[in-house]
C-alpha cells in the first residue's frame, strides 16, 4: 500500500528508523525543497611530454605517445550537497595518494574527501602515480625503481585545480540514468582439464555485460556529460605495447565524445575477472583497438538515445562505511597504508575497506570501492538491491587488490594468489553493502 493509510499503520518505532536510515544515507545533509539542481563537467590534458615508468605489467618505460590522457570531473550541486566524480586514464594508485589529494583539496576548498570519488579506468598503458602500495608487498620486482615524482605531482596538482575549476562552472542542469549492454568483454579465468585457473579467455564464465548510464543536461536539455559504467580491464595492449595510451576504456570515452560533443566519464565496473574480447596483444593493429568504438561507443550511445526524460529535480546524499574483513596471514602490506588495516583483540589482522555510497533522488544508488571486484560480487548486491539503478564503481580512491568470489579461490590461479583476502570476503562486502542499500527507503 502506499499513501498516508499505509504510513498510519506503521508503528511509531519503524517510523524513526526509517528516519535514521534516510539521515545515514545524507551524513547530516539533506536536500532543501526547492533548490536548484546544478552540474558541471571538467577536463583536464594529463599526457607526459617524458618518457613514464607504465604500470600494469613489468617494469617497463614509455617511448611515446598513442593518444593523449585526461582527468574527466563531474561536479554535482543539489543546493545542499556538492558531489565531484573523477575519472582518470591510468592504471591505479594507492589510496594514500588518494588521502595525500584529499587533505590538500579540504584545506584549500574545505569540500571534504566523503564529496571526492576519484576513480581510474584503469589503462595498462599510462604512467605509474605515486609509490607502489599494495603492489609491492606481492609484485616487488615490478618496483624497484623510483616512481616519477615530477609527473605524480602534476597529476595531484591539475586534479585539484580541475576540481575547482568544476565547482566554479556549475549551471543549472538535468539528470537521468539508463541501461544499455555491450559484448565487449570476456571472462579471463581460463579453465583446463587439468591444474589452476591461468590468464586467458572463458566464454563460459560469468560476466557482467550491462552497461550503466547517467545522463547530465543543461537547462536547455543539450548534453553536458554522460557518465558510462562498464566492467572491462584495459588491458587490449600488453607489456610488448611502449606507448602510453588510455586503452579501449580512452579510445572509447574519445568516441563517444567526438559523436555527441561533450566530455563523456569511463567509469570502469567490477573487472576483476573481466577482460576485453581482444587482450594483451602486442600492437594496435593486433588488438583492433578500433573495434571498440562500435562494440562498446557506439552501444553507449544507443544507451543514451534510449533514456528516458531527465529531472531538474534532484537530491544527492553521500555516505561511507567502513568493512572489515580477515586479510591473509601469509600476505604482506604496504608502509602507505597503516589506516586501512588493523589488528583485532582476538589477534586477527583485518583490512578496513572503506565503501563509498551515492544516492539520487529514490532510484539511483551508487556504491564504490579500492577494489578489482570479480563481477559476481557486483551482480549480486545488484540483485539485493531495491533500487532500479545500481551501479558499482571500482578502482575508486585508490587500490586495495582483487577480491574474487568465496568459489574461485578454489580454482587458484592469479587473482586468488595475490589476493589479500580470504574466502569470507565476498559474504562480508555483500551483506554489508546489501544491508546498507536494503535499509534506505526508497
Amino acid at each position: 500500500m502506499t499513501g498516508s493509510t499505509a504510513l498510519g499503520k506503521r508503528p511509531c518505532w519503524r517510523m524513526g528508523l526509517i528516519a535514521v536510515l534516510l539521515l545515514a544515507w545524507a551524513g547530516t545533509s539533506l536536500n532543501s525543497f526547492g533548490a536548484q539542481f546544478r552540474a558541471s563537467v571538467a577536463k583536464v590534458d594529463i599526457t607526459p611530454d617524458q618518457p613514464q615508468w607504465l604500470l600494469g605489467y613489468g617494469a617497463r618505460q614509455s617511448t611515446g605517445v598513442h593518444d593523449r590522457l585526461y582527468h574527466r570531473i563531474v561536479a554535482m550541486d543539489d543546493g545542499k550537497t556538492q558531489f565531484f566524480l573523477i575519472s582518470t586514464d591510468i592504471c591505479l594508485f594507492s589510496p594514500s595518494v588518494y588521502d595525500e589529494v584529499m587533505s590538500t583539496l579540504e584545506a584549500q576548498t574545505g569540500i571534504k574527501p566523503v564529496q571526492v570519488w576519484w576513480t581510474v579506468t584503469h589503462t595498462h598503458s599510462a604512467p605509474e602515480v605515486g609509490p607502489p602500495g599494495l603492489g609491492a608487498a606481492f609484485m616487488g620486482e615490478r618496483y624497484e625503481h623510483d616512481h616519477n615524482t615530477e609527473y605524480t605531482a602534476r597529476v595531484k596538482s591539475s586534479l585539484i585545480e580541475g576540481i575547482k575549476e568544476a565547482q566554479a562552472k556549475l549551471e543549472a542542469a538535468r539528470l537521468g540514468a539508463g541501461w544499455g549492454m555491450a559484448m565487449a568483454n570476456i571472462n579471463r579465468r581460463a579453465r583446463d582439464l587439468e591444474g589452476p585457473t591461468y590468464l586467458g579467455l572463458n566464454p563460459d564464465g560469468p560476466t557482467d555485460r550491462q552497461i550503466g548510464l547517467i545522463r547530465l543536461e543543461r537547462a536547455d536539455g543539450k548534453l553536458l556529460a554522460l557518465i558510462a559504467n562498464y566492467a572491462m580491464h584495459g588491458t587490449v595492449l600488453g607489456p610488448h605495447n611502449l606507448l602510453i595510451t588510455g586503452d579501449a576504456p580512452g579510445i572509447v570515452a574519445d568516441y563517444v565524445e567526438q559523436k555527441l560533443g561533450a566530455p563523456m566519464l569511463y567509469i570502469n565496473g567490477a573487472a576483476g575477472n573481466l577482460a576485453p574480447i581482444y587482450t594483451v596483444c602486442p600492437d594496435f593493429e593486433s588488438g583492433r583497438l578500433g573495434q571498440f568504438r562500435g562494440m562498446l561507443g557506439d552501444k553507449i550511445i544507443a544507451a543514451n538515445e534510449r533514456m528516458g526524460p531527465t529531472t531538474s529535480d534532484v537530491r544527492l546524499a553521500a555516505g561511507e562505511q567502513i568493512i572489515e574483513t580477515p586479510r591473509k596471514s601469509n600476505m604482506g602490506w604496504a608502509p602507505d597504508l597503516e589506516k586501512y588495516i588493523r589488528t583485532t583483540d582476538a589477534g586477527e589482522t583485518v583490512v578496513r575497506l572503506p565503501i563509498r555510497f551515492l544516492r539520487v533522488n529514490d532510484d539511483i544508488a551508487i556504491w564504490a570501492a579500492p577494489l578489482e571486484l570479480f563481477c559476481e560480487i557486483a551482480l549480486r548486491v545488484r540483485n539485493l538491491s531495491p533500487f532500479p539503478y545500481t551501479f558499482y564503481f571500482g578502482y575508486s580512491n585508490g587500490w586495495l587488490g582483487y577480491m574474487p568470489t568465496k568459489a574461485e579461490f578454489a580454482f587458484g590461479g592469479y587473482e586468488p594468489g595475490v589476493s589479500p583476502y580470504t574466502e569470507k570476503a565476498e559474504d562480508d562486502v555483500v551483506r554489508t553493502v546489501g544491508s546498507y542499500l536494503q535499509g534506505s527507503v526508497r
